[in-house]
């Protein structure tokens, strides 16, 4: 059953070529939500979609993301959306979007200069309480 988050994979969510935007590296970007503004769903607290990759973090210092995001301009009252960095399933570095804009952020990053080995790297697209 598909969910907002994955009703349209492929097309205007997931690994896809943007087509309102144009990607920080190559042509293809990871799109959370959905590169077409305006779509309409309710969600709950806690509603997520997270993308996560294991990787070797030992000559690291930090993991980072460039970011792209969209914010509706209408949310009720007491919840946002935060995106965060998340190292083997806790948040390590997270912002909340600011409601009715874009922004890009190319600094988002977690502190992994004391992990060794291999670790779950995710980010997270998150509704949240105020």
């Amino acid at each position: 059953m598909a969910t907002p988050f994955t009703f349209a994979l492929g097309t205007r969510q997931g690994r896809i070529q943007p087509t309102e935007f144009a990607p920080a590296d190559g042509d293809f970007a990871f799109v959370l939500g959905s590169d077409q503004p305006g779509e309409v769903f309710e969600f709950d607290v806690g509603d997520s979609v997270e993308v996560q990759q294991m990787i070797d973090v030992t000559a690291a210092n930090f993991v980072r993301v460039v970011l792209r995001m969209r914010n509706a301009a209408e949310i009720p009252a007491g919840r946002n959306w935060e995106v965060s960095v998340v190292v083997d399933g806790t948040k390590q570095a997270r912002m909340a979007l600011a409601r009715g804009r874009t922004r890009t952020r190319t600094d988002l990053a977690a502190n992994v200069s004391k992990l060794t080995g291999i670790h779950t790297i995710g980010f997270r697209l998150e509704l949240i309480a105020e």
